[in-house]
């Protein structure tokens, strides 16, 4: 399966996090001053601005020592910048400072810190914190935390048990129903996703955009194509307006079925919503460019660059590798080449990832001499190459018959693949080369290194290695 086909399989679905109630967001709590001295809060934010990889717990620390006393105002302007920015470990240290200085804690800053700590070190922290409270602290709020810890951590018995015991406690919200459905989904099984929506609607909780996005892909997993039609027309008598995420999941949905004219008319329906910049629109692009790449729709990706382009003008490593592999498949080499000379001359982070888009499409074309300066490019880089890149760079080597550096990169692929467990390298089609090479040259010395090195992550079963030393060595006799 192609890089591109990986991410197609990817269905669009907001988090639940998405939908979490008032208490679990970023916004502030009704109960904290409008009004403070911006002097002050500017001083705090400044130290924790220009000291980012700083201990929040010093600066407080640092901060309370001048005679300053932090409140509810600043305190929660600090958690809400550290988890805009998903600094969880700094939010964690915010609030367990607050606790150790006798800061007010409200029942929402205790579901927070549950999610915090499953979200920093595990599930037992954030069950641990949660068996620490009081009876009285135990509410919908830190129940509904806990639940959802379980349902992203796939937890199947834990959350069916606290799910329970909250319908018992009379806690139940559409956001905790929506978690159970996303754990079901995610677990695969969709059939209990159904199932539990119709339970849901019986005790009269209403729907959301979020339950029915994930009805209609639990029912494409079902291949029930017609009941997401059915979906579709509850949703529109209902008045719940379809969303970018929810065209993007029925264009996934009808190309992974085949009917790719209808695919394409959920696309075309993206094209036309005019939304404000957001990361909807953001994803939203991205998931039109991979869909019209595997429809061999050219001009359709292009649409969806430039749109992108317009919205965020300075496109991020990922929405440059999707227009890079969309471009590749395509074989639109000028446009290829040109975008990513686009991102090489403006990108922060030299992302490996893209320059084996184009170096992949250069050996795929036996376009060597383009192959051999992106190369001389690339290993004059600062930043080290990864798995992939390490391939490339071997197969490039094999074709120059320089074979004591492919051998080395795969040496130095095969140290990594094995300290960090991946099985996939290196790829059949790279050993066959290594191969073909020893049975046409004949060499013996460096077949036998080739050997060493992957009986290290026994790759490929050895009585192929000993048929090829076997062979070699005869050859030589």
């Amino acid at each position: 399966m192609t890089m591109m086909k990986k991410v197609i399989n990817r269905l669009i679905l907001r988090k639940p996090s998405e939908y979490s109630p008032r208490w679990l967001s970023t916004a502030s709590e009704k109960s904290i001053p409008v009004a403070q001295p911006r002097t002050k809060r500017s001083l705090l934010f400044d130290k924790v601005k220009t000291n980012p990889k700083s201990s929040i717990t010093d600066i407080l620390n640092d901060y309370q020592n001048n005679g300053n006393i932090l409140n509810r105002f600043e305190a929660t302007s600090l958690s809400n910048y550290f988890r805009k920015r998903k600094n969880y470990q700094s939010t964690l240290q915010l609030f367990e400072w607050m606790e150790s200085n006798k800061l007010r804690i409200t029942n929402a800053d205790q579901a927070i810190q549950i999610d915090l700590l499953y979200k920093t070190k595990d599930l037992a922290s954030a069950e641990e914190y949660f068996n620490s409270l009081q009876d009285s602290e135990k509410t919908n709020k830190t129940y509904g935390a806990l639940q959802s810890c379980y349902c992203k951590e796939k937890a199947l018995d834990k959350a069916l048990d606290i799910f329970e015991k909250m319908k018992v406690l009379k806690y139940m919200s559409l956001l905790n129903y929506n978690n159970m459905l996303s754990l079901y989904y995610n677990i695969g099984q969709p059939e209990k996703v159904v199932s539990l929506v119709q339970e849901m609607e019986e005790k009269n909780f209403v729907p959301n955009l979020y339950t029915y996005n994930l009805l209609i892909n639990s029912y494409a997993a079902l291949k029930n194509l017609d009941a997401v039609e059915e979906i579709l027309e509850r949703m529109e008598s209902k008045n719940v307006k379809c969303d970018l995420f929810t065209y993007g999941n029925l264009a996934t949905i009808y190309f992974n079925a085949g009917l790719h004219e209808k695919a394409n008319t959920y696309l075309v329906m993206m094209e036309k919503m005019e939304n404000a910049p957001s990361e909807d629109m953001f994803e939203a692009a991205r998931t039109r460019i991979k869909l019209y790449s595997e429809m061999n729709d050219l001009s359709g990706v292009n649409r969806a660059w430039d749109s992108l382009k317009s919205t965020f003008p300075t496109p991020n490593n990922t929405s440059y590798l999707f227009i890079l592999l969309a471009l590749s498949k395509l074989g639109d080499l000028e446009r290829l080449e040109s975008l990513f000379k686009e991102w090489e001359n403006g990108c922060s982070y030299y992302d490996y990832r893209l320059p084996n888009v184009i170096l992949e499409y250069y050996l795929k074309h036996n376009m060597n001499d383009k192959a051999n300066a992106l190369y001389t490019s690339m290993i004059n880089r600062e930043t080290a190459p990864n798995l992939r890149t390490l391939n490339l760079f071997a197969t490039l080597c094999i074709k120059n018959s320089d074979i004591d550096l492919a051998l080395k990169y795969l040496e130095m692929g095969v140290d990594i693949a094995g300290s960090k467990k991946r099985n996939w390298f290196p790829p059949d089609e790279t050993v066959k080369l290594f191969l073909d090479y020893f049975e046409e040259e004949k060499d013996a010395d460096i077949a036998e290194k080739f050997v060493q090195s992957m009986k290290k992550i026994s790759h490929i079963d050895s009585k192929v290695y000993d048929y090829l030393l076997s062979n070699i060595t005869a050859s030589d006799a």
